[in-house]
């Protein structure tokens, strides 16, 4: 069983998490928590495996508790829950090497997919001596940001590609420009570059959906 650890200020957004982590085969909640400094406590208790971690908590932001989570020597895994979609938030949680950024409100199957994938890169059986082909997919399949090794052109930013990336991954449906844009916090125009250019090195995939009039509308979907 994956143990989890859910922090949210809320208590019934934390109740209707745990829920949704119950329902999901091989997962268990072993507590919750509403302050970042009650979530550093319960770690060290507990030992989860994985802590959802709402970024918005009363007193400390939902990232600096995992520098502190760290700082201490835990190693549990942290999947970011929250409201917050700007830029500086998706970038600090991909440095800080979060498995997820998953954005409120969520249906069940938002969570239970990232849950699901999460599962199974833990049941990932490395051995002793690796290749460097297998270590990069290792790395390729831990991540939630581009693949390595995807060089990018002058004026794109490598953070910035992450974050698009990111979005684009943990998206459902296929995205626009503007829709990429609003979850990064980004510009149209930015979000459209870093789109086309993981259209041109075959990363996503690009369709077009027509309405009654103007131009068709560009629609994003990682491969």
């Amino acid at each position: 069983m994956t143990r989890v650890l859910v922090v949210d200020d809320d208590f019934m957004v934390a109740r209707i998490h745990r829920g949704f982590v119950e329902r999901v085969s091989g997962f268990e909640v072993v507590g919750s928590a509403r302050t970042g400094a009650e979530a550093v406590e319960l770690v060290a208790a507990l030992k989860p495996d994985l802590v959802l971690l709402d970024l918005y908590l009363p007193d400390a932001f939902g990232l600096d508790v995992v520098t502190r989570l760290r700082a201490a020597g835990e190693t549990c895994d942290v999947l970011v829950i929250t409201a917050a979609k700007e830029a500086d938030a998706v970038r600090a949680a991909v440095r800080q090497g979060v498995v997820g950024y998953l954005l409120k409100p969520f249906a069940f199957g938002d969570l239970e997919q990232r849950l699901q994938t999460y599962a199974a890169e833990r049941a990932r059986d490395l051995g002793d001596d690796l290749t460097q082909q297998e270590i990069d997919a290792a790395f390729a399949t831990a991540s939630v940001t581009r693949p390595a090794g995807v060089a990018l052109p002058k004026g794109l930013s490598g953070e910035t590609a992450d974050a698009v990336c990111a979005a684009l991954r943990d998206s459902s449906q296929t995205m626009s420009a503007t829709e990429c844009a609003e979850a990064v916090g980004i510009s149209r125009v930015s979000a459209r570059r870093y789109l086309e250019h993981f259209v041109t090195t075959g990363l996503a995939d690009v369709t077009l959906r027509y309405g009654t009039t103007g131009r068709p509308e560009r629609r994003y979907r990682w491969r």
